[in-house]
């Protein structure tokens, strides 16, 4: 199933965002601020994104979005990268059951042929364990750019239906189902950690109308009640995805009056 897109049609907010994604920046200087080294951050980190697949979970959010690895982070140190990708195995092994105990369908995207096969193999056989699962989809981010995913969805249309290219009929209808998160809505509420004010390649396409939520909090540091303030602020937010507040302020009077009786009832 495809999601329309927010600058087509005009999604209906809630009071929880139905997709929360997040950058989860900040690991490698909450070691260091404890002397501790950098791949201690991370392998924190993962308990705080254990402690948020359930915090959303329980909060109704249906699909949350973690940003791992990045197509640009190959540039970091061979060692730490090497450490990455052993915790990504242990992360993998020792969770995906624990995931589908709980009801959550896991879901990787990015270019995954650069991993070890080993991580292929985990990755592929945790989505199949999980795939049937109705909770919180969980959709880990893996060697992963937002402009990398712009480019493979057109590379695929134009492979499956060379004469849209040739008859220059490529349309964002069009490429949608070919983008490496089709399956799910657009991202409501966008949040990093960390302090940094950027998107980081991250969605670029699917966060056209998303809310974006900034804290000065270290990911390792990201609890419940952080969890909590951001979707405060995003409660806050008025989404008018085009439109000006009076039209907002009409149609939430017009929900808001009774249905027409009908006459001669």
């Amino acid at each position: 199933m495809t999601h329309p897109s927010s600058t087509r049609t005009v999604p209906v907010p809630g009071s929880v965002p139905s997709h929360l994604a997040i950058i989860m920046d900040g690991n490698g200087r909450w070691a260091r601020q404890r002397g501790l080294p950098r791949f201690a951050g991370h392998q924190r980190g993962v308990e705080s994104v254990r402690r948020m697949v359930r915090a959303c979970s329980e909060r109704g959010v249906r699909y949350l979005t973690l940003f791992a690895f990045s197509t640009e982070n190959w540039r970091r140190p061979a060692d730490e990268v090497a450490l990455l990708m052993q915790l990504f195995i242990a992360a993998l092994t020792s969770e995906v059951r624990k995931l589908h105990r709980n009801g959550v369908r896991l879901r990787v995207v990015g270019d995954t042929s650069r991993f070890d096969p080993k991580i292929q193999s985990l990755v592929e056989s945790g989505e199949r364990l999980t795939e049937n699962n109705t909770g919180l989809t969980l959709t880990i981010a893996a060697n992963y750019g937002g402009r990398w995913d712009i480019l493979q969805a057109f590379a695929r249309l134009c492979r499956e239906h060379p004469d849209v290219a040739e008859r220059d009929e490529i349309t964002e209808s069009r490429l949608a189902p070919y983008l490496s998160m089709a399956y799910a809505p657009e991202p409501d509420l966008f949040v990093r950690t960390g302090g940094e004010s950027r998107v980081s390649n991250f969605l670029l396409w699917q966060l056209a109308y998303t809310e974006l939520y900034f804290t000065d909090l270290l990911w390792p540091d990201f609890d419940e009640a952080a969890l909590e303030t951001a979707f405060a602020w995003y409660r806050a937010r008025e989404r008018r995805f085009g439109r000006t507040s009076e039209q907002l302020g009409e149609e939430t009077r017009a929900a808001a009056r009774p249905p027409a009786r009908a006459a001669g009832g």
